[in-house]
């Protein structure tokens, strides 16, 4: 099996498995068309921390940790574990909170966004679109020499920080302490809303510690594989993309999750300009950082200190997000999410044209 995720099948390999996976967690509690999408669950984890006080996504998303702690098993494993980091870390720290801010005025990462258009959400293809320009506009910058520096080496205990507190998360998830006044928090749970639906615990983990292997084997990374398509013409890690969606959509049919149209879709708004520019903010945040949210958490758990400082960066945007009302709802965007847009652009392009080596 390992031979096969890492060989030139590895992608659409892992990508069709995922895009099952992620479809089967729906049909066991997950909200609609939502079985993986780190930004929401991210945002849910901060909620669960008290970080934000929206009481409807509150929940400590097994599925995160999962992503991590598959992550730096299979890296042991397969003596891939690196520890490196010190590129820029407090840009890549922005960069994740900007990256958030775009993904929750969309309602989802670049994942959610596939699973969406599986269900038969069509608001989802403004995000895509957005997306793609997002990337685009990376791609831009990368072809004028942006960089934010060589990461380093770091001590290998240094790569243990995100795994760490990824058991500590899941201890908390399954403890459920309640330390503070009258029996509340510190960790919190939403009874109703997206954060009370959720599949059972223990099979959350499973399936997060599941997909952390195929990601960290297959290098699946649905910001990357539209990056390397359109910059180089290489296609290996689209078919990822491409199985992802095709499978989740065969599943959705199959169970009667598939119900195409605008409207009345689940954790979804049908602002099609904000759907659109939500997510050029987050494709341009996931290009200038290397990769998407998942690919984020993978990098983290192999060791990667950047990438870990990101996904920090996205927790923490995900807490200002809500507690500045920039978060959409199902009703549409918030009301500052439309300026929190556009600040969060103007900081990525001034990284971007801050960040090159060459003006031609």
């Amino acid at each position: 099996m390992d031979k096969l995720l890492t060989s030139r099948h590895g992608p659409w390999v892992a990508g069709g498995i995922l895009g099952l996976l992620a479809v089967l967690l729906v049909k066991l509690g997950n909200p609609g068309n939502m079985g993986f999408c780190v930004a929401c669950f991210t945002r849910d984890v901060a909620g669960a921390l008290g970080l934000h006080r929206a009481a409807v996504v509150q929940y400590l998303r097994p599925e995160i940790p999962g992503f991590v702690l598959g992550a730096f098993l299979s890296s042991l494993m397969f003596r891939e574990y690196s520890p490196r980091g010190g590129s820029s870390p407090v840009v890549r720290f922005f960069l994740g909170m900007c990256a958030m801010f775009g993904a929750l005025v969309f309602l989802g990462c670049p994942w959610r966004a596939y699973l969406r258009l599986a269900g038969g959400d069509w608001n989802a293809l403004y995000g895509i679109g957005g997306l793609i320009v997002g990337i685009l506009i990376g791609i831009a910058f990368l072809w004028n020499g942006f960089s934010l520096g060589a990461a380093e080496r770091n001590p290998r205990a240094a790569g243990l920080v995100l795994p760490v507190m990824a058991l500590a998360l899941l201890a908390f998830a399954v403890l459920k302490p309640l330390f503070g006044p009258e029996g509340t928090g510190p960790i919190f749970f939403s009874e109703k809303g997206p954060g009370a639906q959720h599949a059972p615990l223990y099979i959350s983990l499973a399936v997060g510690l599941v997909v952390g292997w195929l990601a960290q084997r297959s290098r699946f990374c649905t910001v990357g594989a539209l990056r390397d398509l359109f910059m180089m013409g290489d296609g290996h890690l689209f078919k990822g993309i491409v199985a992802f969606t095709v499978v989740a959509f065969a599943a959705n049919y199959a169970l009667g999750y598939f119900h195409p149209g605008f409207e009345k879709q689940p954790v979804a708004h049908t602002q099609d300009l904000w759907n659109f520019m939500g997510m050029v903010l987050s494709g341009l945040a996931f290009t200038l950082a290397g990769g998407c949210p998942g690919r984020q958490l993978i990098m983290a758990g192999e060791g990667d200190g950047d990438a870990a400082v990101f996904v920090l960066g996205m927790l923490t945007g995900a807490a200002f997000a809500h507690n500045f009302s920039a978060a959409s709802s199902g009703a549409g965007v918030g009301p500052m999410g439309i300026p929190v847009t556009i600040i969060g652009l103007v900081f990525c392009l001034a990284v971007g044209f801050a960040s090159r080596t060459r003006t031609a």
